[in-house]
């Protein structure tokens, strides 16, 4: 028979509750490992701990695709290593915890309080039943679970009636509302040192809260024992989580309840099963159907179960075998599950990205169309073009700048004394043309963006309640307040020419509004120089601007500051279009999605693959399984009546595996 790998029992890491790991009378312990054990344990704890930060911080808001999936992954990792992993890490010594679980009405607390002897555990009659999970425990393994070591998220309920309302009968029921976060405790003597057991919600329960919570105590266990019927045991559901445990090589048992005489077929079927998913080597028992006798199975219908775990909690190095080997199919397990979790970290990256990609884009449109529309004469067209053309006339003017320099400068100031009101009249269109420019561009680059969002399943979400499909509400105040800024601009531009040139006298007979208004109108033709077809442009507008600013001021100075109008034009549109792409990337911001880190994740999940197979290489060898004296059994562990009865149901498999190989996966006599 093939004995089992077993770890030496070397100093846990951390705190550990002030009670020794087994009963005197129980099997002594492995010696004590070597140091490079515990270094080797001691730096994959380190290495779970990082990746638990890892996992901890990740965030999944965005629904890209797998998204739902990923983070019921992530908080299923996160449960397990903190209901679980980490603890068994940092107490190596701690009880074995065997969690019941099952079926709807497969009978679990029936059997629970069977092998106890005692009403621990309420049988549910309703469905589903509302109580708390049961934990059962030696009296000297307390310490153990009362604090946070083990399942941290649920509340502590110790003693008969302890925390319960009046009426409670101490049997392990809970209030109303208690059920899904809160585990009660109950000593019991029968069991033995090292060994508990709990008594967990139905698996396929109505209730998402109870299925959810029968879920959690299963990944938290060191041993499944999965509870059934000879009528349900083909059910999907246990299947599905039996399948996932398989998976992650948990150690598990299954008890098939409520066997009638003559169709003990159904543990071949059964074994069938068990074959096809993953558990060829999993213990399997059967409980014959029998009355029950104050709430009691008989003795000998569950003594082949009793004995197996009466066995199981003498042997301290059987024991930690059972552990260990949990213990490192969910090391394995998460380790798979974070390079999973790093791919949707990756993928919601790159959606938070392809988001502000459209933004981007759309917004960065709609700047080039306001640059488009304030460069290429457009502007010069309409309400601006007639108030200019009060102001300057048509070609009397031009023509008359266009004899000479010397004679231009008398024209223009012989005109605009003539005229200094018409300017502010330009000023006024010239604004109300240029904020529909820029009031129409935000509008189309919320439209574009807010489509393409809407199409998107990461950005649909985000819309939800918000009105971004259309220019904010404030928008045009603001638009309004940035463009009598850049006139403002504009007219200082002008006023510090004027004053560095020793022609002033010129300068304010011209007139700074006017010397302004034609500085935005040249402005609106071109950021590089007239062309030829922008000579055309609204009969002459920008030329007449050009060849006015040209008198006064001179070639070198319009073009630079027509260059410098441009720029803090681009400026200023640029701010308030970034203002309105910011409502839609101010989501993106608020979830933080592009700080998932998939290769940090990767990293940390390739340091716990490393530092697993390091622990185990460091292991302590086997300890052999000798026999141990066996000073408290479970109710019918010592019960011989079943032996000898023609139909009394067995473990299903017993005349062709020993104990040991059916508990740690040797191969069967048939195999």
């Amino acid at each position: 028979m093939t004995e089992p790998e077993v770890s030496g029992a070397g100093p846990a890491r951390g705190t550990t509750p002030d009670v020794e790991a087994t009963d005197s009378t129980t099997e002594t312990p492995a010696q004590v490992a070597p140091d490079d054990d515990d270094a080797a344990a001691g730096s994959l704890l380190d290495a779970l701990e990082r990746l638990r930060a890892r996992l901890g911080a990740l965030e999944l808001p965005l629904d890209a695709p797998g998204a739902d999936a990923a983070r019921r992954d992530r908080a299923a990792a996160l449960a397990q290593l903190d209901d679980y992993l980490l603890p068994r890490l940092r107490a190596r010594s701690a009880p074995l915890l065997v969690v019941v679980g099952g079926s709807t009405g497969a009978g679990k607390s029936t059997l629970v309080n069977s092998l106890l002897g005692r009403q621990v555990s309420a049988p549910g009659v309703l469905r589903p039943t509302t109580r708390a999970p049961v934990l059962v425990h030696h009296p000297l393994d307390e310490r153990w679970y009362s604090t946070d070591r083990v399942l941290p998220g649920l509340a502590r309920l110790t003693g008969p009636r302890a925390g319960a309302p009046a009426g409670d009968d101490g049997t392990g029921a809970a209030p109303a509302g208690d059920a899904s976060r809160a585990l009660r405790l109950v000593a019991s003597d029968a069991l033995p040192r090292g060994l508990a057991l709990l008594d967990a919600p139905d698996v396929d329960s109505v209730d998402v809260g109870n299925r959810r919570l029968a879920a959690q105590l299963l990944d938290a266990a060191d041993l499944w024992l999965f509870v059934t019927t000879a009528a349900r045991y083909a059910d999907a559901v246990p299947w599905d989580l039996l399948h996932g445990a398989a998976q992650r090589h948990a150690q598990v048992a299954i008890v098939v309840d409520r066997v009638d005489p003559g169709t003990e077929q159904v543990a071949a079927d059964l074994r069938r099963m068990m074959d096809a998913n993953g558990l060829p080597d999993a213990p399997l028992f059967l409980v014959p159907e029998a009355t029950l006798s104050d709430g009691l199975l008989p003795e000998p219908a569950i003594g082949e179960v009793a004995r197996w775990l009466t066995a199981l909690g003498a042997d301290a190095p059987a024991r930690e075998a059972v552990a260990l080997a949990t213990r490192d199919g969910v090391v394995g397990d998460l380790a798979r599950r974070a390079l999973v979790l790093a791919d949707a970290a990756d993928t919601q990256v790159a959606a938070d990205a392809r988001l502000r990609l459209v933004v981007a884009s759309a917004y960065d449109d709609a700047a080039a169309h306001v640059r488009l529309a304030t460069s290429d004469g457009a502007m010069l067209r309409g309400e601006v073009l007639a108030r200019w053309q009060e102001l300057v006339g048509t070609g009397e003017l031009l023509r008359s700048v266009e004899q000479g320099v010397g004679r231009a400068r008398d024209a223009v100031t012989a005109f605009f004394r003539g005229r200094p009101t018409q300017a502010p009249k330009v000023e006024q269109a010239i604004a109300h043309g240029l904020s529909a420019v820029v009031l129409d561009a935000a509008d189309e680059a919320a439209e574009r963006t807010h489509a393409a969002w809407r199409g998107d399943p990461a950005g649909a979400v985000l819309l939800q309640g918000l009105d971004l499909a259309r220019a904010s509400t404030t928008l045009r105040a603001d638009v309004d307040a940035q463009v009598r800024g850049w006139q403002s601009d504009v007219l200082d531009l002008v006023r510090e020419q004027g004053g560095a040139r020793r022609g002033t006298a010129r300068y304010l007979s011209f007139g700074v509004n006017a010397a302004g208004v034609s500085l935005m109108v040249l402005a609106f033709a071109s950021t590089g120089g007239l062309t030829g077809i922008e000579l055309g442009i609204a009969g002459g507008t920008a030329v007449v601007a050009q060849k006015l600013l040209e008198a006064v001021f001179g070639d070198d100075a319009v073009r630079r500051l027509t260059a410098l109008a441009r720029e803090r034009l681009d400026e200023r549109v640029t701010a308030l279009l970034a203002g309105e792409a910011e409502r839609y990337t101010s989501q993106l911001d608020a979830l933080g999605a592009r700080r998932a880190d998939g290769d940090a994740l990767r990293a940390a999940a390739r340091a716990v693959e490393s530092a697993a197979r390091q622990e185990r290489a460091a292991r302590a060898p086997s300890a052999s399984h000798a026999a141990a004296p066996v000073s408290r059994a479970l109710r019918g562990a010592t019960s011989a009546d079943a032996a000898g009865r023609d139909d009394a149901p067995t473990t299903a498999d017993t005349p062709r595996r020993g104990l040991w190989q059916r508990l740690f996966g040797g191969p069967r006599d048939d195999a």
